[in-house]
């Protein structure tokens, strides 16, 4: 006997209702926040949101949401399976599989000509709790290379705190990294890199670049950003997405998440961010070719 289960019902006006409700509850800039919830609803009313599927209307709000200041992190996401109701248990969920399908974040570790060592850090930066072990191997296995090339090109965002345990590894003393500021503008946290890692350190001193592209977005932004005005590496290759503000997410249907910027990140060195601009390469090239560009300034150095 064969049996067949079918997708929720799809109640347009009451997601939309409960997005415009979290939106401008929780989103970090509370006037635009006002103003998205503002126009959902008018875009509701005037019968906009005519979608068949839970996936078409994720892509129609999620239009509406990024047309004000194009904040990238201003999402509703579309699972195939259905996600827990618990705040943000639906993109925990897919970054698990990636993980067990990335040996847990560094799915390439390598040593190149010339004692320069390559590490992917990707397609995540994964949850500390998940990935310190294989974190702490990879980059105490590269720590005695003569330079190093971080690949970063397919990492797609994470874990803030990850990007903090990388940097120890990468510097030589416990360094202030970013400061994220609440919807009111107060301090919510302090980032510093980590005074202790287990392992061997890289360190401070030692040729470092980054690889980036296009792709590149938020966590795995940041920890290119961070290094980048800490002087401490050249990023090599295209600038990314843009997209600073940490989210966290909620299920409102069991197919749906919506993603909400509830920080925003700003530098002690800059006194600014990325968001909008993305991190600027300091050597510009295509993606493809910006292994070989590192490499080569790698063995002039």
């Amino acid at each position: 006997m064969t049996s067949t289960t079918s997708s929720p019902a799809l109640d347009t006006v009451a997601v939309v209702e409960s997005i415009a409700d979290l939106v401008r509850e929780n989103y970090v800039f509370p006037d635009i926040a006002r103003d998205l919830a503002d126009l959902l609803r008018r875009r509701a009313a005037e019968g906009a949101y005519r979608a068949g599927t839970a996936e078409e209307l994720a892509e129609e709000v999620t239009a509406d949401l990024r047309s004000v200041n194009g904040d990238q992190h201003l999402a509703v996401h579309h699972h195939e399976e259905p996600v827990p109701a618990e705040r943000g248990a639906a993109v925990l969920a897919a970054m698990r599989r990636d993980f067990d399908t990335s040996l847990g974040g560094v799915p390439r570790v390598e040593l190149l000509e010339g004692g320069v060592a390559l590490l992917e850090i990707g397609p995540k930066m994964f949850p500390l709790d998940w990935a310190a072990q294989p974190l702490a191997a990879a980059l105490s296995l590269v720590a005695p290379a003569e330079a190093l090339i971080l690949d970063l090109r397919r990492n797609t965002g994470g874990d803030p705190g990850t990007v903090a345990f990388v940097c120890g590894y990468l510097l030589d003393r416990r360094t202030h990294l970013i400061t994220m500021l609440s919807k009111q503008g107060a301090v919510a946290e302090q980032s510093w890199s980590a005074a202790y890692v287990p392992g061997a350190r890289f360190g401070g001193t030692k040729p470092l670049y980054v690889l980036t592209s296009a792709d590149t977005f938020s966590a795995g932004e940041e920890l290119a950003y961070d290094l980048q005005q800490l002087g401490r590496a050249r990023i090599v290759g295209e600038a990314t997405r843009g997209g600073a503000h940490p989210r966290n997410g909620w299920t409102v249907h069991p197919h749906l998440e919506l993603s909400v910027p509830v920080a925003r990140g700003v530098s002690p060195v800059s006194g600014t961010n990325w968001e909008g601009t993305g991190v600027l390469p300091d050597v510009p090239c295509e993606a493809g070719a910006a292994l070989e560009r590192a490499l080569s300034l790698a063995l002039q150095k």
